[in-house]
């Protein structure tokens, strides 16, 4: 009897090691998820960031411009279009864009309302603030840094109201405004390119009303300077006026002067009646319509 308890006893006992090595056997791709480390699952279901923050940053040469949540820096490209980029490639490069996976918050002074994306060609999206498309420039080390701005003329830091920002220093100091001439239109304002002038008839006396996408087709004549009247401009006619952005806008006989965006060469007068409410200006100092 002893004899089978003890054969009994040692049965059990192999049968309860085997069936520990089986347990051990088990490979870790068998286990179920909650198994894996914390650590592991924790990384998995991280979301991507679901909305890039536009904040506004500020220096003296600038002002208030926007940046990202890093105070990062943040430029438009006056050759893009409305909420279409242009740029890409060796561009995009230089000049990335501000990507988001979700709507863009507006902080500290940002209009909500200005801010919306774009699509780009590579199926990204793109922020947008009053239908720039919005970048950040590789040179910019450093949160506040600013050295994108004015570069080749097309680069600009962007207002809290969605213009361009033309630092202090960079306008002219003085701009030069003088008299260009076609058999149509007879003599005419341009500055010192022979790029022509307009005004803009729905202007109150020395006081702009082109803001927005409206600036973006009729960029202002800034000056860092009192103007200066070249030959047949009457000098006693010309002035300034500041703009929101706190920048000076030339005038001629209280109009706020312009240029227009599809004027591509010197002489080119394709503002000319747009609207029925933009118009060259003559050496008197109004509008000059077509015969």
């Amino acid at each position: 009897m002893k004899k089978l308890s003890f054969i009994g006893t040692s049965l059990l006992v192999l049968m309860l090691f085997v069936s520990a090595c089986s347990a051990q056997a088990v490979p870790a791709a068998a286990l179920p998820p909650t198994a894996l480390p914390v650590s592991t699952m924790s990384a998995a279901v991280v979301p991507a960031a679901t909305g890039a923050t536009i904040m506004l940053g500020k220096n003296d040469a600038l002002g208030s411009f926007l940046v990202d949540d890093k105070n990062m820096t943040l430029y438009l490209f006056t050759k893009d279009t409305p909420n279409t980029s242009n740029c890409y490639d060796k561009c995009a490069k230089a000049w990335p864009p501000l990507l988001t996976t979700g709507a863009a918050v507006g902080k500290d002074g940002v209009d909500a309302s200005k801010l919306g994306t774009t699509n780009r060609t590579d199926g990204s999206v793109q922020v947008t603030y009053n239908g720039w498309p919005l970048y950040y420039f590789v040179k910019d080390s450093k949160p506040g840094d600013v050295t994108g701005e004015d570069v080749g003329k097309v680069w600009y830091v962007v207002s809290s109201t969605g213009e361009q920002v033309m630092a202090a220093a960079a306008a002219p100091a003085g701009i030069t405004v003088m008299l260009g001439k076609n058999d149509k239109l007879g003599s005419f304002l341009v500055d010192d390119k022979n790029m022509t002038l307009y005004l803009f008839t729905k202007d109150t006396s020395n006081t702009s009303n082109c803001y927005d996408k409206c600036a973006t087709a009729w960029p202002p004549l800034l000056t860092n300077g009192a103007p200066i009247a070249g030959n047949g401009v009457d000098a006693s006619k010309l002035g300034t006026t500041k703009r929101t952005d706190g920048s000076m806008q030339v005038t001629y006989n209280g109009w706020p002067l312009y240029y227009f965006v599809k004027d591509n060469n010197a002489g080119d007068v394709a503002g000319e009646d747009v609207g029925q409410v933009w118009y060259v200006i003559s050496p008197t100092g109004v509008q000059i319509t077509a015969q």
